[in-house]
């Protein structure tokens, strides 16, 4: 008997939580509803319509901050002032601790005109500020919510005296006066972040380079700040590594290596810090400087432990230099080979890494010498214990240099045995659109465009960029008539140009623009005659043909190649900056979508950033 009671009980306490559960959920259902119908007045400023609803819910969870935060949002966008007096007055009673209910009040009245009042109460919210981190926060985020940034820096300001920590909250901080255009007070507090958290470095560059956005002005505070801070603790080599950056920013390299050079100096290090300088600056272009960084290095002698990879970066920027100069420099390149000579000397294990292909580079395509190229490349494949993608890129270079010799059969051998062994690998993509651009070489278009229709869905850009145009140059040059002389034609100039015999491939490319002047290859000639121009030193003419196809073929595949190419041409070649900023500028503004845009960005604002500092 008194076990069915307790069974009769649990049965009956049982359903009555399933009823309870049900009537809360149907509560908070209609709750939510409510709220979505209050949110929708308040997007179309029906805030009289959307103030009953959120009173409602308000008077339903009072402790509840949230629906206090949208009912007092919908009070002052409403203008009554007088009922968020009221509401803020309440919640002050019933959240005695909350300090950010005093910055409410305060709030109502800077709205309602009361500025005395908002003072005093925005002054009583300070005063809570204490040695607590979470509540200095706190108080500060809730000023910054609303805008009141004067406010939101007293709170990081007084939480510093009363911690008694000059450093504190130094990434607030610079926020905050960045917002409010204070260029010296924003660097000032990234640098307070810096002293106390030196491995932060790298950000607080990124933050400074956002702070100065080009502004020649604010360059010139910043670079400032960094000049006190090094007086006032002139061996801590964060700040020279700081100002380093700065001559970097402004484009004096040299200023930037006589700094760098000085701190490996001071702190007797070994060249690190210099050679990762060496690396950044050649890589942005500036060999000359670079080229005087890796020699620092080299001159500390082979004892040295980053003396290897200085005559590796020379060695490399050297050669980078060679295939900037046009035509080529006779007395560069004997130094280059000179360096490669003594390199391999001395390290004679870089004859099977990617040395030896850069090696074979500068044999084959500025020194003629493609025996030479050849030779090396099959002495590293056949060496042992390489690696598989090594000697695959070996492979494909081998390729290219079997081309200039006419071997065209021996180098599509290579280049399938390349995409058999690395099928579902990036150069198993790139030996089959050498093999396509081979095929289409030869005038089998057919074949290369079967092969092309794959490569263009390459998850490797520039893969499937290059198969793109190759697609649409053979798709727009296959006319109704079978007519395929033109492009057969444009076909071995395009050949021409690869095996080096650039006047060939120019005075049969202007027999084609001649003869079949109504053909759509004439964007692609004018492209092609700018890179022979170019190549020759012919830099008016390059530029001349680049400009045509800006003019007159603007809105074809090619007009964002030739609006980045003239950039290029300015920037580097002519040194012509200003003009250089026109056409990056023009790229950014005319071709959106351009593969370009990117890195035409990273060039348009160092530019200008440096322009705005020389």
């Amino acid at each position: 008997m008194q076990r069915k009671r307790y069974k009769i009980i649990a049965f009956f306490l049982f359903f009555s939580c399933l009823f309870c559960n049900h009537a809360n959920a149907q509560q908070q259902t209609q709750e939510q509803k409510q709220l979505a119908l209050a949110r929708q007045f308040m997007q179309g400023k029906e805030y009289e319509k959307a103030i009953p609803i959120l009173k409602e819910l308000y008077d339903y969870a009072p402790f509840d901050k949230d629906a206090y935060n949208e009912y007092l949002d919908a009070l002052l966008l409403a203008t009554r002032y007088d009922d968020a007096e009221a509401l803020v007055l309440y919640m002050s009673k019933i959240r005695r601790e909350d300090p950010t209910v005093l910055i409410d009040l305060g709030n109502v009245y800077a709205l309602a005109g009361k500025k005395k009042k908002a003072a005093e109460q925005f002054d009583l919210a300070l005063e809570k500020v204490s040695g607590d981190d979470f509540n200095t926060l706190k108080i500060a985020d809730a000023f910054a919510h609303l805008g009141n940034n004067e406010y939101a820096i007293k709170t990081y300001k007084r939480a510093r005296v009363l911690m008694q920590n000059q450093y504190l909250f130094g990434t607030q901080l610079a926020l905050l006066y960045g917002k409010e255009g204070n260029t010296e007070d924003a660097s000032n507090a990234m640098m307070d972040v810096l002293t106390t958290q030196p491995n932060e470095l790298d950000n607080i560059k990124s933050s400074l380079l956002q702070l100065i956005d080009g502004d020649d002005k604010k360059l010139a505070i910043v670079h400032k700040q960094i000049l006190k801070r090094i007086s006032g603790d002139p061996s801590n080599p964060y700040w020279n590594e700081l100002l380093t950056w700065m001559y970097i920013q402004k484009g004096d390299y040299e200023g930037a290596y006589k700094q760098i050079t000085a701190i490996d100096k001071n702190l007797g290090e070994s060249g690190e810090r210099v050679l990762r300088f060496g690396d950044n600056i050649a890589a942005e272009g500036q060999y000359i400087i670079a080229l005087k960084a890796y020699q620092y290095i080299i001159d500390k002698g082979p004892e040295q432990q980053m003396y290897e990879l200085a005559r590796l970066g020379k060695i490399k920027t050297l050669v980078a230099q060679l295939e900037m100069k046009k035509p080529v420099d006779p007395l560069l390149l004997k130094e280059v080979l000179r360096e490669f000579h003594d390199c391999f000397t001395a390290y004679p294990q870089y004859f099977t890494s990617p040395l030896v292909r850069i090696y074979a580079k500068v044999q084959a395509r500025f020194a003629g010498n493609v025996d030479t190229a050849i030779a090396a490349l099959e002495k590293a494949i056949a060496a042992p214990n390489v690696r598989n993608d090594f000697i695959g890129y070996c492979k494909l270079d081998l390729g290219d240099y079997y081309i200039l010799k006419d071997k065209v059969w021996d180098a599509t051998l290579l280049y399938s045995q390349v995409d058999k062994d690395f099928k579902e690998d990036q150069l198993g993509e790139e030996a089959r659109f050498r093999n396509a651009k081979l095929a289409y070489y030869r005038g089998d278009f057919t074949w290369a465009q079967t092969q092309l229709s794959v490569l263009k869905a390459s998850t490797t850009e520039l893969i499937a960029n290059d198969a793109l145009y190759l697609s649409v140059l053979i798709t727009e040059n296959t006319p109704a008539d079978s007519n395929l002389v033109p492009l057969m034609r444009f076909a071995v100039a395009d050949l021409l140009l690869f095996q080096n015999k650039t006047k060939e491939s120019d005075i049969l490319l202007d027999s084609i623009a001649t003869h079949f002047s109504e053909s759509a290859l004439q964007d692609d000639i004018l492209m092609q005659r700018s890179k022979i121009a170019l190549e020759e030193g012919r830099n008016a003419d390059g530029i001349a043909f680049l400009e045509t196809i800006v003019t007159k073929y603007g809105d074809d595949v090619l007009a964002d190649d030739a609006v980045y190419k003239l950039a290029s041409v300015y920037e580097e070649q002519l040194k012509d900056i200003p003009k250089a900023i026109t056409y990056y500028e023009k790229l950014i503004t005319d071709f959106p979508g351009s593969t370009f845009i990117q890195i035409a960005r990273v060039k348009y604002q160092k530019l200008k950033l440096n322009k705005a500092a020389s």
